[in-house]
């Protein structure tokens, strides 16, 4: 704690002590002349008169010279009295006066010690640059003394500028970096303009902060961004080149177990073939996982916001996954409420992805029972609700987190038994996140799990398409003769949604539920064996006018027999609601249709004669895919010439041209030795484009399977685009457009 320091006399005091001395000498000299002037007078008196005393006189002189000394003497009082009050207030105004500068001189130097000890450069300059004020740490920044830096331009010495910026008030705030004693410093600057109390013009005070380790932090995260958007450039790359090294021998091995499978083989053989082609699609469901994932972590996934059915999406769906269901003796069924819209604003490759990923799922850990996909409304307004449902194994409940990390499954078991990456469901979620939905799930072990993807999506502008309306049917009623499967109970669900009367039934009891009512429709599952459901359909010939069997593709050979023991329709599992709807609608009538033929059939695959034989160019370099093309397209009744690279594609397609038998259609590989399929297209066109031939239809394979190569292969002039391994149905479709458009130009 600070003393007040002792002071002397102020000089006003002094003043007012001189000031009273001097007016107390004054009047003491004015009663002594007063009182010498009597004395002269009596003096006189005596004189003139020698032996003359007069008393009266005497005593009015004595009382006259009282009378002037008592007021003298009051005068003197009532000026002291004044004087001390004057004196008491001087002091006092002495003391506040030495208090204020006590407190100013301890303000100061308590400002000054805060400057002087915050870590903050400090340095105020006037409008010469000179140096008026410096604090310790600037000093010791600059290596310099304050005495040498005072009135002096010097200061620190920069090494190079950094960001910026003026704020609305004049303040600059600027980086810099300068050399030190130490070495070099980033220093964050605050200038402001200063008025100094005594300064005749206003002075930069500018306040530094050192800022060196941040601007460290600031380059090293630069670098390890760029580090990392390197690296995973490079994975980019790697995985682009890595998936097409893959998908090209994985294509010529899922293409000849395809060829194969269409030749005669024994069951031994067939077996065979069945696993491999099994195993090349698991291979190859796991290189689209990777890839998936790799552009979800990379931020490169874009939605689309496209006109989708939603009844069309989830019947394809569910009919693409039908095959691996059915083959482990599974049922699998579709339901969607078409109080829904029937077209909604989304992105349909990515939202199938979804689906297709969930009901595999499903399917994969389901051994008995079956699995429901059913769309509804969500909770709230504008939002769709698709469940999938699965009779399965179920999931922990405290497993039921970690299942949408990445590289996570139930358990261990769970992954040695059913394999796979465990990114599945971590790009699930990912997905439908980004499509600003959420993904939840209710499981209980050995009873299995629901799968719930809410998802928010717009209703789309009214087009002239067809809309699904469904029938009314109050007033009839149904008859479903079936075990609880999943498939009958969906569409018992959907017959009640559509006014319809529904009952199910079993075998034993079917012949006694006939007689208890009128029946419009009745329907007999396949499970029921077929020699069960010709007596229900033999028995109902007289009472039920529609009489409608449920099969599997598979079973479509059995059509005839079924037809003959008195079923008017049959439905193919699963039942598509436009297919429902038209077997209750259409005049009971069997469609005649002869046994399909039994797989492995040669027969089955022959080309079909009202397809037009096309002449297909096929630019390869791979000669196991080369070989697998041209087997399919011949299979398919065409006529395909193979060219080794890019360079002898060009050379095939003008050979063509200049002999009048120019190709339907160019199957471009994009990545070939020399001139790749891109350049290759591009010498295509350009000869088009200077002959004035008619430009042929190109249609690009590829291994890459990701946006960018698909747009750019049709930057470069391509019509087409066709992913490895190939698949039939998908080269079927593209060639027949092809040989569409072909028809068309001739």
């Amino acid at each position: 704690m600070q003393v007040r320091p002792v002071t002397g006399m102020p000089r006003e005091r002094y003043r007012v002590v001189i000031r009273y001395a001097l007016w107390v000498l004054r009047w003491t000299f004015i009663t002594i002349g007063a009182v010498a002037a009597a004395s002269m007078v009596f003096a006189r008196i005596y004189s003139v008169n020698e032996q003359f005393y007069d008393p009266a006189q005497f005593a009015i002189g004595l009382a006259g010279l009282f009378s002037v000394g008592c007021g003298v003497m009051l005068m003197l009082l009532t000026r002291n009295s004044r004087l001390r009050v004057e004196l008491q207030s001087a002091k006092a105004r002495c003391e506040a006066l030495a208090d204020g500068i006590w407190e100013l001189k301890e303000a100061e130097a308590r400002a000054t010690s805060l400057l002087e000890a915050q870590g903050d450069v400090i340095v105020r300059r006037d409008k010469d640059g000179r140096i008026t004020y410096a604090n310790d740490a600037y000093c010791t920044l600059a290596g310099e003394t304050r005495e040498a830096l005072l009135g002096s331009t010097a200061g620190l010495k920069s090494i190079q500028q950094g960001r910026s910026n003026v704020l609305p008030d004049g303040t600059h705030l600027h980086d810099q970096q300068v050399m030190t004693p130490a070495g070099p410093r980033w220093l964050a600057w605050r200038d402001v303009v200063v008025w100094a109390e005594q300064a005749e013009s206003a002075e930069v005070q500018s306040v530094g902060r050192d800022v060196t380790d941040r601007m460290d932090a600031e380059r090293a995260l630069a670098d390890a961004r760029d580090a990392a958007e390197s690296a995973n450039s490079a994975k980019s790359r790697f995985l682009a080149v890595i998936s097409h090294e893959i998908r090209t021998p994985l294509n010529g091995i899922l293409g000849m177990a395809e060829l194969l499978r269409d030749t005669t083989l024994t069951p031994e053989q067939a077996t065979y073939v069945r696993a491999t082609r099994t195993s090349g699609e698991a291979l190859l469901s796991l290189i689209e996982e990777v890839l998936d994932f790799s552009k979800i972590e990379a931020g490169k996934i874009e939605l689309a916001s496209e006109p989708v059915s939603l009844t069309t999406l989830i019947e394809d769906v569910v009919e693409l996954v039908s095959p691996r269901a059915q083959a482990k003796g599974l049922e699998i069924a579709a339901d969607v409420d078409e109080r829904l819209p029937e077209r909604v604003l989304g992105d349909a490759t990515r939202l199938r992805q979804v689906l297709l990923n969930l009901t595999g799922n499903a399917i994969k850990f389901t051994e008995t029972g079956g699995v429901s996909v059913v769309v509804e409304a969500g909770s709230a307004e504008g939002e769709v609700a698709f469940a999938i449902r699965d009779t399965g194994i179920g999931i922990a409940s405290n497993q039921q987190a970690r299942i949408f990390h990445e590289f996570e499954q139930a358990d261990g078991g769970t992954n040695r038994k059913f394999g796979g990456t465990g990114l599945g469901l971590a790009i699930t979620r990912r997905i439908v996140e980004r499509m600003n939905g959420r993904i939840e799930l209710e499981s209980v072990l050995e009873r299995g799990s629901t799968f719930r993807v809410v998802l928010p999506l717009s209703e789309a502008p009214a087009t002239d398409a067809a809309r699904f309306a469904a029938p009314a049917l109050e007033g009839h009623a149904a008859l479903i003769i079936s075990p609880p499967t999943v498939e009958v109970c969906l569409i018992k669900r959907r017959l009640k949604r559509w006014g319809a009367t529904v009952e199910r039934a079993s075998t034993g009891l079917a012949a006694e539920v006939m007689t208890e009512q009128r029946w419009d429709a009745l329907l007999v599952d396949h499970s029921v064996g077929f020699e069960a459901a010709a007596e229900v359909a033999t028995g109902a010939r007289d009472t039920v006018m529609r009489r409608i069997i449920l099969i599997t593709p598979g079973e479509r050979h059995r059509l005839p027999a079924l037809k003959e023991a008195g079923f008017t329709g049959y439905l193919v599992k699963p039942v598509r609601a436009a297919s429902l709807k038209a077997q209750l609608a259409a005049a009971p009538e069997f469609e005649n249709i002869t046994a399909a033929a039994e797989p492995n059939d040669p027969g089955a695959n022959a080309p079909d004669e009202s397809t037009p034989s096309l002449s297909i160019l096929v630019a390869e370099d791979n000669d196991i895919n080369a070989l697998l093309t041209r087997s399919l397209l011949t299979r398919l009744g065409h006529r395909p010439e193979v060219a080794p690279d890019g360079a002898a594609a060009v050379e095939s397609w003008q050979a063509a041209q200049d002999a009048g038998s120019p190709h339907d259609v160019i199957l471009m590989d994009v990545h070939m030795p020399g001139v790749d399929g891109f350049e290759a297209t591009r010498r295509i066109r350009a000869a088009e484009t200077n002959s004035g031939k008619p430009r042929t239809r190109i249609i690009a394979l590829t291994a890459n399977a990701c946006e960018e190569d698909r747009n750019a292969c049709l930057e470069s002039g391509m019509d087409g685009f066709l992913v490895k391994p190939l698949v039939r149905e998908r080269l079927i479709e593209t060639l027949t457009s092809s040989s569409g458009k072909a028809s068309a130009a001739a």
